[in-house]
């Protein structure tokens, strides 16, 4: 499984909400500036997850984005299948999409794959943002204080 330049910009832009946790609006050029995203970027794929119901957004010169929901009820893995589909490693293990196989009778890998397929959703949807603040803040890498709201 790869994750996409868009899908990691995406999650990198979720965090900073969540981490920023404000009552007003975050701009998108503070998200950009903050999580090193070109700004251009960064406006189609606030769209796309405003679309996705995962940030809300105000109009105006007050405006900007918040999170659609607590960090604590936002899983990484909802982020990565919204933008870029299933976490399956190969087509024939995908739970959402799967393909038939391209290997006719039984394939030895079929299981291997599908473990690792597992393993990687019970990492992705087990860790909310709000779970990577703690690491960070744990990490001594939390950048609250830099927020200039």
């Amino acid at each position: 499984m790869t994750v996409s330049a868009k899908c990691y910009y995406a999650l990198r832009a979720i965090y900073a909400l969540a981490e920023y946790q404000g009552t007003a609006p975050m701009k998108a050029n503070e998200i950009a500036e903050k999580q090193h995203i070109p700004i251009k970027f960064l406006e189609a794929i606030l769209s796309q997850l405003k679309g996705g119901g995962f940030v809300n957004s105000r109009r105006g010169a007050e405006g900007g984005y918040l999170l659609a929901k607590p960090p604590e009820e936002l899983a990484i893995g909802q982020v990565i299948r919204f933008i870029d589909g299933p976490v399956a490693p190969v087509d024939c293990v995908s739970q959402t999409r799967p393909k038939t196989c391209e290997y006719p009778g039984h394939c030895p890998f079929f299981g291997f794959w599908g473990r690792v397929r597992q393993a990687i959703a019970d990492v992705v949807d087990n860790t909310t943002f709000a779970d990577l603040i703690k690491e960070n803040q744990d990490l001594g890498f939390l950048y609250v204080a830099d927020w200039t709201i």
